[in-house]
């Protein structure tokens, strides 16, 4: 499972950003799929997950609720992460995250997959 994230880059504090993830591959199953960041000098924390069943559901960190959106598109294994009203204390390198497992194993192991990472910057 390879993991492509675009999006990201520098915005004013209350300005929008939105990250797009799609993950390629071919045979497995994504179960969890969403983003995760690390603030500078921090360690790396959640921010928004979704289950990719279709009655899936998504958390969010306490921090971004309110502000954050997670969308997913089951069918392309794609996650946006819409983000609004940003603060400078959002400044991360945001990773998008993937859970998934081998379609043909009988007895799959569930992977953790991690993207590049893309840097969002806020400016006060």
């Amino acid at each position: 499972v390879q993991l492509q994230a675009s999006g990201g880059g520098l915005v004013q504090a209350g300005g929008s950003l939105r990250l797009s993830c799609a993950a390629s591959g071919s045979g497995f199953v994504i179960n969890v799929m969403g983003w995760y960041r690390q603030p500078p000098g921090k360690q790396r924390e959640l921010v928004a997950v979704a289950g990719m069943s279709s009655g899936g559901t998504t958390d969010y960190a306490d921090s971004v609720k309110g502000r954050f959106t997670l969308s997913k598109d089951n069918a392309k294994n794609m996650v946006s992460l819409q983000m609004s009203s940003l603060k400078p204390e959002d400044t991360a390198v945001y990773y998008c995250q993937a859970n998934a497992f081998s379609a043909s194993e009988k007895l799959p192991r569930v992977v953790a997959y991690w993207g590049q990472g893309t840097l969002v910057t806020v400016s006060s």
